[in-house]
């Protein structure tokens, strides 16, 4: 199992001289399970990826979304396989309460905002729409899916493949106590990549600032409580506020350290394997 980050942003991209280090593309990780491949989330960081791809052959890749939020979808009209007849791809979300998951991922592709219709993308698209608590199978890995803390809705997805598992909890908001339904889905896990966007000071608004209270997103001190209680291998805070600069977060990494010494702030770029990584107790 072998994990690569495309896009580690939050909120918005956010190119520039004080965030080349980390990168500035909006959410996306590649989790390679032997030869399946899996995509969390189609932020701009899955552009890249779509380059890549192409240039290794013909596509198939399951996309799990974690919501719609345009954050983590707006990269699907620049990602050249979806364009191409030879690629096979299931896109794995949930309905929104107003409209289906296709039709959300329609809405972006509409006139006057995009000239390219989702109907008319050359590759096979197939649609799961999934629901909390949810567990299926794809090829021999094993998905399990768990609601999170988040305006309109987001969910967290665990794989587990030859004795390996990550979770991807990203764009959920932390309670007074550990969530449950995330330690659930955590527990034991290899790598928790979890939404880090803000200190606690800036989520209490005791920083300069609004306090970020009800926005749904969390802290690394939180992510930090999650990791410990679930007894995962390595925590990697993800998600990273915009206005962050790579000086920024690389002082969150370190905070972070001091309290969960295996933690690693998610750059662009970076590759996880999991044989490098520590069994979970």
């Amino acid at each position: 199992m072998e994990i690569t980050f495309w896009g580690v942003r939050g909120s918005i991209a956010s190119p520039g001289p004080d965030t080349i280090g980390i990168g500035g593309n909006t959410s996306c990780v590649e989790v390679r399970c032997g030869s399946t491949k899996f995509i969390l989330d189609a932020g701009t960081g899955i552009r890249a990826l779509g380059d890549k791809l192409m240039r290794e052959g013909s596509v198939e890749a399951t996309l799990l979304l974690s919501h719609v939020h345009w954050d983590h979808i707006q990269g699907i009209p620049f990602f050249v396989p979806a364009y191409v007849p030879s690629s096979n791809i299931q896109v794995v979300g949930s309905a929104n309460g107003v409209m289906s998951l296709r039709d959300a991922l329609a809405y972006q592709m509409t006139a006057p905002v995009f000239p390219v219709r989702l109907d008319q993308l050359g590759a096979k698209i197939d649609w799961r729409e999934v629901r909390s608590g949810e567990r299926f199978q794809i090829n021999d890995v094993v998905v399990r899916v768990a609601r999170q803390n988040h305006p309109g809705g987001s969910f967290a997805y665990r794989l587990d493949w030859n004795g390996r598992s990550v979770v991807y909890a990203t764009d959920t908001e932390h309670f007074a106590c550990i969530d449950p339904e995330l330690y659930a889905l955590s527990r034991g896990a290899d790598v928790l990549i979890y939404d880090s966007q803000y200190t606690p000071d800036e989520y209490r608004g005791t920083a300069p600032g609004n306090s970020k209270v009800g926005w749904g997103h969390s802290t690394y001190v939180a992510g930090v409580e999650l990791a410990k209680a679930a007894g995962v291998g390595q925590y990697v805070l993800f998600h990273h506020d915009p206005r962050r600069s790579d000086a920024g977060v690389l002082d969150l990494e370190q905070r972070t350290r001091e309290l969960f010494p295996n933690a690693v702030a998610a750059r662009e770029g970076m590759v996880i394997g999991l044989d490098s990584i520590a069994r979970a107790a």
